[in-house]
């Protein structure tokens, strides 16, 4: 059960008032380039879990009820909870944007691939 005051929402959680950090480099002409990412923080929270055991960055994703971006929400600490325990392990992003009524990967890619 989620301990943070969002609101449960059918694609994710909710909070409208609250910092918008996907988007937050839109504004900037060079959002899509390293070098803005870089310089607003881009790559600080993999900097941090590379350091940890990956069970305790899983741990963290599932507490966090971090959802994943797909239509459906699905929590991404149970998603990663179905991996098997054998490397090599490959990471693999979907940028299909067959789901009706959304744009948002493309939006995305083009403006802050990182």
């Amino acid at each position: 059960m989620a301990t943070n005051a969002y609101i449960p929402h059918a694609a994710g959680y909710v909070d409208n008032e609250g910092v918008k950090i996907v988007s937050s480099r839109f504004p900037y002409d060079d959002s899509h380039t390293l070098e803005r990412s870089l310089a607003t923080g881009g790559y600080e929270g993999m900097k941090k879990a590379l350091r940890r055991p990956p069970a305790d960055v899983a741990a963290l994703v599932k507490d966090a009820v971090l959802l994943g971006r797909g239509g459906a929400g699905f929590p991404a600490g149970i998603k990663w909870g179905f991996m098997p325990p054998v490397w090599p392990r490959y990471l693999v992003v979907n940028g299909d944007e067959s789901e009706p009524g959304t744009y948002k990967d493309r939006l995305l890619m083009e403006n802050d691939p990182h």
